[in-house]
This record gives structure tokens, C-alpha cells and sequence, in this order.
């Protein structure tokens, strides 16, 4: 219409608006006189619409609140509190997660509606709140499990904890505002905490001895001497089987891991399933462990190959068996990561050695390996990493130490290409 800004128009004796909503073009009657004064307030008010719903900030029923575009349903869903809205959208996620990751948002989701409210509305829940939520995860006190509402001494998590927990909220919330429960997103623009690297605090060859020293029995000696010289996951070697052992060529098949405690699956990543060639200290370990669980009874477990398909079935001698030491009765058929944890700070606090994370024997293995000389290629399939990048980014240090050693042999090598040359020559005048 001539005269009129760009979405406002006359209708009737009045003025209304017009804007593009969730892709249709919707049109709102302000209810004023059509003036010069009323459609210069119309073309303001439209403009901050169309930022709104741009920026993800629109609440259609709170703007335009006696609107025919508000459905009952709309309504209705505005009303759903934060513990409805996890729940509805846990069971429409749950056929795409693994059994851990369907575990681990749980958790997250459960510490959410501690943190900010279960009863408290879905779209109530703002920006504001978001951001205080994530610096509440990483520098907050641990709240005990089981249900119970108090908190331990435990403080502060991990940034890699706190970016996983936001990650699953930006997603949930963004089904949330896609779906109309919320007017807008709270968590869209929560940065992402920056993660420092950690860097590898390997065993000395003293420590691993000390270590070694320091285990409660023979089994525990094998268990470590095993882990840090092949590097294995810690559920890799929960999963370890002696069916998976090749005692002619002395290589073991990665086949299985252990992510949540009593369930089974594929390693972590499709370069994780892979066939390990032994060192000489793993092959002695593992014939020090044949006498104690090489004859066992096979367990069947079912391996969960991933979201809709159907478990395999294998039959596992687990080659570590918390049965070494303990009655049926008290223990399982196979070790779960967090008794290796266990296992591991044992051994360290006997030894009298500083306390480091179990995980470091796999960064013992990297690093030893390297050091020794090892190609950086080789050491990332031996380690389950689909290419050496992550070796290089992560114990560039240890490999820049062996340089001396490479260096000497280039020298040697080249020194039988290298032509001779007389050793005095006359450069012409």
C-alpha cells in the first residue's frame, strides 16, 4: 500500500501488521486508528517482532497474548515444567543413544533439574539462568546419588564435563523451541567452556616398577605390566578375552569394550576395533596370567553393536578375573573400569608414588613407545587413533626427545649411499 511502511497495512478503520512466523505469513490488528503518528508505532513494532523471532527471543502468546494464532496447544505446551520436558524429549532420544550415552544425559538432565528447578516452567527458563547453570557446574559442589539432595565436600568438574552437559542442553532445548515449548532457546549462545590439553604424565621406568611393586597380588603385577606396555583402553581391557589372544603370532583382537559397568560394546570408534601386535613384556604378562584364568569357564555376554540392532552373542575367558582373588559369591566374571581405577590407586599410594589418574598408562605406553623410537603411525593403530594426528598434537614432546637417536640413524644409513670423494681437491684458478 502507497504510504504505508513495508508490513503495515489498513484493515478496516484500524492498522495491523504482517511477518513471517515459523515459515507462514501471519497478520496481527493492533487496534488503532490508521495515522501517520499509529503507522510510524506500527512499523517500530513490527520491527521488533521480526528481531525477535530472528534472534529466537519470541513468545507469540506473551506479545500478542488475545491472538486467534495462539492454539490451545501452544498454550498448553508453554505450561510444560523442565522435568516434563526432559522426560518427553529422553523418550524420543532414547532409540538413537547407546546405552552409555542415554546414561550419561540422564545424569546431566537429573543435575539440571536439581540445579534449576524440576517444577520450573520450560519457557521461564532464561539466558540468564543458562549461563549461571554452566559456571554452577564447573565450579559448584557434587551432589550426592541415590536421590539425596545434599552436597559433598566434592567441588568443581571438569571443563570437558561441563562443555558435554551444555551440549546436551542446547540440543534439548533447541527441539524445545522448535517444537514450541519454549519461545526461544536460553542455552543457543552459552559459550562453550576452552579446554586446555591436558599433557601426559607417564610413568618413569622407576615408577613402573615401584608400581609394580606396589600391587596386592600377581594377577594386579600382570594387569598393569599388560596396560602399559599395549596401551589398551581401560574397558578394552575389561573386554579382554582369551578368545580374542592369537598365541602363535601373539596379537590380540580388540573386539569389545566396557563403557557402563555390566554392558557390553564395540570399541570406541570404528579404528578402535583393531588387532594389536604384542610387545615382549605384554606376551610375559599374559603367560603369567594363563595359570590363573586361561581355564576358566567362558561367560556369554551380548555386545551392543549400536541403537536397533540385535547384541552378539560371544562366549568370553575373560583374561582378568576379579575370581583370581575373590569367591563367586562376591565378585563378577570380569573387572568393571572403575575396579581398575581402583586397583591402580592402590597400587600407587602402597608404592608411596604421587597420585596420577589410571588413564596414564595408556599415556605410558605413547610416550615410552615414542621415545624408544617407535613409528608415530604404528603407535596410533596400536592405540585405536584412525591416523597419527592425535600422536603428534599430544606427545610431540616425547617424539622431539628421540631426535639425537633418529639423527644418528640417518647418519649411518646415508653414510653407506654417500659416493667417495677425494679428500683433497684443487679448486682451478
Amino acid at each position: 500500500m502507497s504510504g504505508y511502511p513495508t508490513g503495515v497495512e489498513r484493515h478496516g478503520e484500524t492498522l495491523r501488521i504482517w511477518f513471517i512466523y515459523q515459515g507462514k505469513r501471519v497478520r496481527e490488528s493492533l487496534g488503532v486508528p490508521d495515522t501517520p503518528k499509529n503507522r510510524k508505532m506500527a512499523a517500530e513494532l513490527r520491527a521488533s517482532v521480526c528481531y525477535a523471532i530472528k534472534t529466537g527471543t519470541f513468545v507469540y502468546e506473551e506479545r500478542f497474548p488475545e491472538s486467534k494464532n495462539v492454539t490451545h496447544k501452544e498454550k498448553s505446551k508453554k505450561s510444560t515444567t523442565l522435568e516434563q520436558l526432559c522426560m518427553r524429549w529422553m523418550e524420543l532420544k532414547k532409540p538413537d543413544l547407546a546405552k552409555s550415552t542415554f546414561k550419561r544425559y540422564t545424569s546431566d538432565l537429573n543435575l539440571t533439574m536439581y540445579f534449576l528447578g524440576k517444577d520450573t516452567l520450560a519457557s521461564a527458563i532464561t539466558n540468564e539462568d543458562a549461563i549461571a547453570f554452566r559456571n554452577e557446574l564447573l565450579t559448584g559442589y557434587h551432589i550426592v546419588h541415590e536421590g539425596r539432595k545434599t552436597r559433598t565436600q566434592k567441588k568443581g568438574r571438569s571443563v570437558r564435563t561441563v562443555n558435554e552437559a551444555l551440549n546436551v542442553l542446547k540440543g534439548m532445548f533447541m527441539f524445545a523451541h522448535r517444537n514450541g515449548y519454549t519461545g526461544a532457546n536460553p542455552f543457543a549462545d552459552v559459550g562453550y567452556l576452552k579446554k586446555q590439553r591436558t599433557q601426559p604424565d607417564p610413568l618413569t621406568r622407576d615408577e613402573f616398577a615401584r608400581l609394580i611393586g606396589g600391587c596386592r597380588n600377581d594377577q594386579a603385577k600382570n594387569v598393569w605390566t599388560f596396560a602399559c606396555f599395549t596401551g589398551l583402553r581401560h574397558g578394552e581391557i575389561s573386554g579382554l578375552a582369551w578368545e580374542d589372544i592369537d598365541t602363535k603370532n601373539w596379537t590380540a583382537s580388540v573386539e569389545r569394550n566396557l563403557p557402563v559397568r555390566g554392558h557390553f560394546a564395540l570399541p570406541k570408534t570404528e579404528s578402535g576395533r583393531r588387532t594389536i601386535q604384542l610387545t615382549q613384556p605384554a606376551i610375559d604378562a599374559l603367560k603369567r596370567q594363563m595359570p590363573f584364568t586361561r581355564m576358566n569357564k567362558p561367560v556369554p555376554v551380548d555386545v551392543h553393536l549400536g541403537p536397533g540392532i540385535e547384541p552378539r552373542r560371544d562366549d568370553c575367558t575373560f583374561v582378568f578375573s576379579p575370581l583370581y582373588s575373590t569367591s563367586k559369591n562376591q565378585a563378577g566374571d570380569w573387572y568393571s573400569p572403575g575396579s581398575l581405577g581402583a586397583m591402580w590407586n592402590f597400587a600407587m599410594k602402597r608404592a608411596g608414588l604421587r597420585h596420577r589418574k589410571a588413564y596414564e598408562s595408556r599415556h605410558t605406553y605413547a610416550c615410552w613407545a615414542l621415545s624408544s623410537g617407535a613409528n608415530p603411525s604404528f603407535v596410533a593403530v596400536q592405540m585405536g587413533h584412525v591416523s597419527a594426528k592425535m600422536i603428534y598434537e599430544v606427545y610431540g614432546k616425547w617424539m622431539s626427545e628421540n631426535n639425537q637417536s633418529q639423527l644418528d640413524i640417518l647418519n649411518s644409513s646415508f653414510g653407506n649411499y654417500a659416493p667417495s670423494m677425494p679428500q683433497n681437491v684443487r679448486v682451478p684458478g
